[in-house]
C-alpha cells in the first residue's frame, strides 16, 4: 500500500478497538499522502508499524469515554463559514472527551492519490487529508487514546458552508456504493490497491453523519481504514483510524464525535 494507508496517524501506533473486542493493530506514523489537509504520509509500501500485542477488553475505556459535559459551541449550526481562528478554537482539544490527548498534526505534502475511476475520486480526497470540494480552512489533530496511547485517531475539520459541506457527503455516499467492488489508485508512493468499501453504521451527531471503511491491500493483507464524518451546519469533521494488525474492523469512539459536534453547534 502506499503512504494514503497511514493518513494522519502521525507518529502514532495502535488503531481503534475491533468489533471483536481485538485491539487494532498499531498505526504507521503517518504522512498523508498527496494533498493538502494535514493528514500524514502513510507509508509507501514498506512495512506497516509494529503492531502491538496489547489486547483490551471488551469494555476498552476508550469506547466507554465521555465528551466533557461543559462544551460550548462555536455556532457553525448556523450555517457560517468558520475562520481559520474559529476553527482552531473549536477542534478537539485535551480534556474534551475523556482519556483523549490532542495534539498537533502536520499537513500533507502536495500530490496525492488519484483513483482509476471517476466515481471513487471522493474517496481519495479524503485519503489525501483533502476532501472535496476543498474547505475555506483546515485544522489537524492527533487524537490518542487511554490505552496506551491507543486508538490513534486523525482528526481534519473543515469548513466550507453548507452547500458545499452537504455536496461533500453527497459525492462520499455515492462513491460508497458505486467503488463497493474496490478500485486501484496511483500517484503518492506508487500504484495502491483497495479490495473493497463498506457502509459502516454512523453515530448520531450533528446535522449529518456518514462511516465507512475502505480496505487496503498490504502485501495481499487487508488493511481496514475507518472514515466516521459529522456535519453541523457548513463544517465537517473527519476521523480517521486503520488496523495495521489482523484485518478487524476498528470502533471509532462515538465521544470523539459527539464531542467535535457539541462544540460546532
Amino acid at each position: 500500500m502506499t503512504a494514503a494507508l497511514a493518513l494522519g496517524l502521525m507518529g502514532a501506533c495502535g488503531g481503534g478497538e475491533h468489533s471483536d473486542a481485538k485491539e487494532a493493530g498499531s498505526e504507521a506514523p503517518a504522512t498523508p499522502p498527496p494533498a493538502t489537509p494535514p493528514p500524514a504520509t502513510p507509508p509507501p509500501a514498506t512495512s506497516p508499524p509494529a503492531a502491538s500485542s496489547a489486547t483490551p477488553s471488551p469494555a476498552a475505556p476508550s469506547l466507554a469515554a465521555t465528551p466533557r459535559p461543559d462544551l460550548t459551541g462555536i455556532g457553525a449550526s448556523d450555517g457560517k463559514v468558520l475562520t481559520q481562528g474559529e476553527l482552531d478554537r473549536a477542534v478537539l482539544a485535551d480534556g474534551d472527551v475523556s482519556g483523549f490527548t490532542s495534539g498537533p498534526m502536520d499537513a500533507p505534502p502536495p500530490g496525492g492519490e488519484t483513483a482509476d475511476r471517476s466515481e471513487c475520486l471522493p474517496l481519495t480526497a479524503v485519503l489525501n487529508g483533502k476532501p472535496e470540494p476543498l474547505g475555506k480552512a483546515v485544522a489537524y489533530r492527533q487524537l490518542v487514546g487511554p490505552e496506551n496511547d491507543r486508538p490513534a485517531v486523525s482528526e481534519f475539520l473543515t469548513t466550507h458552508g453548507v452547500r458545499d459541506a452537504s455536496t461533500l457527503f453527497n459525492r462520499l455516499r455515492a462513491a460508497v456504493t458505486a467503488c463497493a467492488d474496490g478500485f486501484t489508485a496511483s500517484g503518492g508512493d506508487g500504484p495502491s490497491k483497495y479490495t473493497g468499501v463498506k457502509p459502516l453504521s454512523p453515530v448520531k451527531a450533528g446535522d449529518d453523519a456518514l462511516a465507512y471503511q475502505l480496505t487496503g491491500d498490504f502485501e495481499g493483507d487487508p488493511v481496514p481504514l475507518v472514515f466516521h464524518l459529522v456535519r453541523v451546519g457548513g463544517t465537517v469533521a473527519t476521523f480517521y483510524t486503520a488496523n495495521f494488525e489482523n484485518g478487524a474492523t476498528p470502533q471509532l469512539p462515538p465521544a470523539l464525535l459527539a464531542a467535535q459536534a457539541a462544540k460546532l453547534t
